[in-house]
């Protein structure tokens, strides 16, 4: 992988564009490139794969589309239901930005370019398509659809762009994403363009790349310089009275607002709708229509406050928004990175704001972690909370000695826990200890003492191997990361836990997930003989 941190900033006229691209982009009032168009236009141009990570509002779009359109523009057009370059992108509103983009940079060529999306009709799409463009720009579900009808022919595809990358790699898309590379040919340039990219995305990356130029414009997973943020710690319940008091007293006109839930952006644009304040909701359930007709008053100030989902954090260009709001933080800390990248965009300034609970510490200190930096603290007259809301500190795992737990020793029984290590020595096979016939203890000890003992079709239910012997044993269920399972036993093979059960049917709470499920024998629940998990006797 070839690596460049695009420090210098030449002038456009040296990348390699042609005049028609040249002018489009001074009508439009580009002067000097950023850094990561520095670094990518002409990578792309060569022929490249390239993979950029730049902070939002740096130009990213630009560092794609205008070499695209220069290959593009000197190359045979596209036949019928053909496109020559792909842009996939996460989100209906960045496709439609894109888009414009496109035609923007090409209105002095003769390129053809479409953007097609879910939420509207479907034919007027296919017609679109059905004489073949040269740049399409989509989202995955509607770029699917259209190909199950073919309505789209991907032979002579050259290039793929996944813009907003990290996302369109992880668990959200990532099987749309492995569908759609499948119809594509094998031989193509890709180009992987993201504000941010985890060390599990850099992995799936490279993995469709092919000897990638590294465009690194900014540090990993930064935020702009010029966005001023903070935190307000205050009780869950009475965030919307905050809200409402800093729209006041601040006197916002414009501020973007994200939640997490598509519920919760109702429930609080209605809220402030009540209290006098416009708002609207943007999400996925809302309809195409309903979601331009929002974003739009939002940018001519008819509506004060936008409430949205993440969908809205990759792609809203706004210009000069001053504010942005974390009414709830963001599960992925990744996410709070494209959240307030909405403001402070082109080197202007901005406010980042979150609204912090005392139920929120884990996602707070995963986002400083990320940021590598805590952010302000700034405490509103009124609204401290009660409870403290520091992030809790990851635990340390003991050097020696006892592992969550259980003891490590060289014969003695494990303890309660886990013990790992331990003499092993062949014998039962149990939850606890392996011993030569006598129970387990509490506990789980993988690998605690193993003592030449029975092993011949015992209970086997997270516990002892035995030839029908009662177990005395818990085990922890791996899915509980290393929670404590509660002790259970068995006596006379029917299994007996603290929480209690009823005619063999398990509590609720009961921690079993490991445990392979059990079968209902024809003569009741009581199994001493056959049958998987209860006694199990030779004979």
């Amino acid at each position: 992988m070839t690596e460049t941190t695009a420090n210098s900033v030449p002038a456009f006229a040296s990348l390699g564009l042609s005049a028609p691209v040249l002018k489009a982009i001074a009508e439009m009032g580009y002067s000097t490139p950023s850094p990561v168009q520095a670094g990518a236009i002409p990578a792309v141009l060569e022929g490249r794969d390239v993979m950029a990570a730049a902070r939002t509002g740096t130009g990213k779009t630009a560092g794609f589309a205008l070499p695209l359109v220069e290959r593009l523009s000197q190359s045979a057009p596209a036949g019928a239901r053909k496109i020559k370059a792909l842009i996939v992108t996460p989100t209906r509103e960045l496709a439609a930005q894109i888009d414009e983009n496109v035609t923007a940079y090409s209105r002095h060529l003769k390129l053809r370019n479409a953007v097609v999306f879910g939420g509207v009709k479907i034919n007027p799409q296919i017609s679109r398509l059905s004489s073949g463009v040269e740049i399409l720009t989509a989202t995955p579900g509607r770029l699917l659809d259209l190909h199950s009808q073919k309505a789209i022919d991907f032979s002579d595809l050259e290039t793929l762009v996944l813009d907003e990358a990290d996302r369109m790699l992880d668990m959200g898309f990532i099987h749309d994403i492995r569908r759609l590379l499948k119809l594509l040919p094998t031989k193509r340039q890709t180009l992987l363009f993201s504000a941010t990219f985890s060390d599990e995305i850099r992995g799936m990356a490279n993995k469709l790349l092919n000897d990638p130029v590294a465009v690194e414009a900014s540090p990993r997973n930064t935020t702009a310089e010029k966005v001023e943020q903070h935190i307000h710690t205050v009780e869950k319940s009475h965030k919307p009275s905050l809200l409402k008091h800093l729209i006041i007293k601040e006197n916002w006109h414009q501020v973007l607002v994200f939640t997490r839930t598509k519920h919760g952006a109702n429930r609080l644009a209605t809220k402030l709708e009540k209290s006098g304040i416009s708002a609207a909701a943007i999400h996925g359930n809302k309809s195409q229509n309903a979601r331009t007709k929002a974003l739009a008053g939002f940018k001519n100030g008819e509506v004060r406050v936008l409430v949205a989902t993440d969908i809205a954090a990759r792609g809203l260009d706004i210009e000069q928004l001053p504010q942005v709001v974390n009414y709830e933080l963001p599960n992925v800390p990744e996410d709070y990175v494209h959240r307030i990248g909405r403001t402070g965009r082109a080197g202007a300034s901005g406010r980042a704001i979150s609204l912090v609970s005392s139920d929120e510490r884990k996602e707070l200190g995963g986002i400083e972690r990320l940021l590598k930096g805590k952010l302000k603290r700034v405490e509103v007259e009124g609204f401290v909370p009660e409870i403290d809301v520091e992030p809790e500190r990851e635990p340390r795992q003991p050097r020696g000695g006892q592992r969550s737990g259980g003891q490590r020793t060289g014969g003695k029984p494990a303890g309660e826990g886990r013990g790992n290590g331990g003499q092993r020595s062949g014998g039962q096979r149990s939850g606890g200890q392996r011993t030569g016939g006598k129970p387990a203890g509490e506990g789980r000890g993988n690998g605690g003492q193993r003592s030449e003992g029975q092993r011949s079709g015992g209970a086997r239910s997270g516990g002892q191997r035995t030839g029908g012997q009662p177990q005395q044993t818990a085990r922890v269920d791996d899915d509980n990361r290393g929670n404590r399972a509660p002790v259970q036993r068995e006596v006379d093979g029917n299994r007996v836990a603290p929480q209690p059960e009823v005619n063999g049917n398990r509590a609720p709470n009961a921690p079993s997930n490991d445990e392979r499920p059990r079968r209902r024998s024809r003569g009741g629940r009581n199994r001493s003989s056959g049958g998987n998990g209860g006694g199990r006797s030779n004979g």
